[in-house]
């Protein structure tokens, strides 16, 4: 009893200081150590060319008694929603001492143009081409709520400010007469200690004084980055900056012959798993989502789509990149095709067709006479077959960009 109790009063509490603009961020959450802007991981080699849509790679934390998912997100660099749905049914307030968890911190990149900043409402997430030959920074993001939705279409940044005064709108100040006509700079103004103004009038991307509201819908339709995100994004962005903003739920890419999905919560249902705690939710499966992955599949002649895992994909949509497809092909594996499923390891033996069919033609006799030459011969072959191939190899990072000097 005394547990729900303190986990539903934690749920209140979050929620009543992500909304409201008055109520400072809890102490423990300004002692979180700064990070790079990005997760790197240097064992991945980078491919520029051509660009893949894959970038990162899947990594895992175990928890201390005193972690909260709002905390293990800013510190892996990703937002609260991510971090519920690749870990469902772990309590996000005590997951307790021990408990493994999930970083969703490998991504497909949206299909948009790959040329300034690329926003996918979604997933809550950014990405910035910060150079056309390399993998795009990325970054979590806090986008409008329901009834003030961020707009979907294309804009530029129109002039930036480091600093920045907050005028609430006519609406805010109707809904909440407290607020003051403007809000100077410093520790309590919402948007931070930098803001980028875009095309769109009364939009912008900008830092925040509540960074657990990263990875929510919970503005009134501004675009929120954690404070050190949008320090580096800020020095490496300039007016004329072009911005697209798209509603792509599920991205998929072919990687090396291999077709890979990577399911998100639609916006509506970020709301549920932003404000209920336990819920390991089942989603139901839609036309638009079936219809986008068979779009991406392309010609399905030599494809093989694994209906299992297409489905799984779609009801959980935790968020994370899996393949579903594979294409036949008499190319050997890439370096990050995961380890063969047992139907590929029986049909191995069909490389060398011309050593099983000179078997089967020799009688039982003489294959017990073999020469132990030869036996070794096969078990060197089939050992070489069945190496682990590394999931990394042609996958780049999830690139940050240095901050400048």
């Amino acid at each position: 009893m005394f547990i729900v109790l303190c986990r539903n009063t934690c749920y209140t509490l979050a929620l009543a200081l992500a909304i409201s603009p008055a109520i400072a961020a809890p102490q423990v959450l300004s002692n979180v150590k700064e990070k790079p802007p990005m997760i790197k991981d240097a064992s991945i080699p980078t491919i520029s060319t051509p660009l893949s849509r894959l970038i990162g790679g899947l990594e895992t934390t175990t928890t201390k008694y005193e972690d909260t998912l709002v905390h293990l997100a800013r510190k892996y660099n990703v937002g609260f929603v991510e971090m519920r749905a690749a870990n469902p049914g772990v309590d996000p307030w005590m997951p307790g001492s021990g408990t493994k968890i999930t970083l969703p911190t490998q991504h497909i990149i949206p299909d948009a143009p790959h040329n300034g900043v690329v926003i996918n409402l979604p997933e809550m997430r950014m990405y910035y081409f910060f150079d056309p030959k390399e993998p795009p920074a990325t970054y979590p993001i806090g986008i409008g709520r329901t009834g003030l939705t961020t707009p979907l279409g294309s804009t530029t940044i129109s002039h930036m400010s480091v600093d920045p005064t907050w005028r609430p709108t006519d609406r805010m100040r109707a809904e909440d007469p407290t607020l003051p006509a403007v809000v100077p700079p410093g520790p309590e103004n919402p948007m931070g200690t930098h803001a980028m103004y875009l095309g769109w009038p009364s939009y912008a991307i900008h830092g925040t004084d509540k960074p657990y509201s990263i990875g929510r819908r919970l503005s009134s339709g501004c675009i929120r980055m954690y404070p050190e995100d949008i320090i580096t994004l800020y020095d490496n962005v300039k007016p004329g900056t072009q911005i697209m903003v798209v509603d792509q739920p599920v991205k998929t890419a072919w990687i090396n012959d291999k077709y890979y999905v990577q399911v998100h919560p639609t916006q509506e249902q970020s709301d549920m798993l932003s404000h209920d705690g336990m819920t390991k939710p089942e989603y139901p499966i839609r036309d638009d989502d079936i219809k986008t992955i068979l779009t991406g599949v392309g010609p399905t002649e030599g494809v093989t789509l694994q209906w299992d895992k297409i489905r799984s994909a779609v009801k959980e949509r935790r968020g994370i990149p899996i393949i579903v497809a594979t294409k036949n092909s008499k190319k050997s594996e890439t370096a990050i095709t995961p380890a063969p499923s047992p139907d590929k390891q029986e049909a191995a033996p069909k490389k060398e067709p011309v050593k099983k069919d000179a078997a089967k033609k020799e009688p039982v006799k003489k294959e017990a006479d073999k020469t132990n030459k030869k036996d070794t011969g096969k078990k060197s072959s089939d050992s070489a077959s069945k190496k682990p191939t590394s999931t990394k190899g042609d996958i780049p990072p999830a690139h940050g960009i240095k901050k400048k000097e």
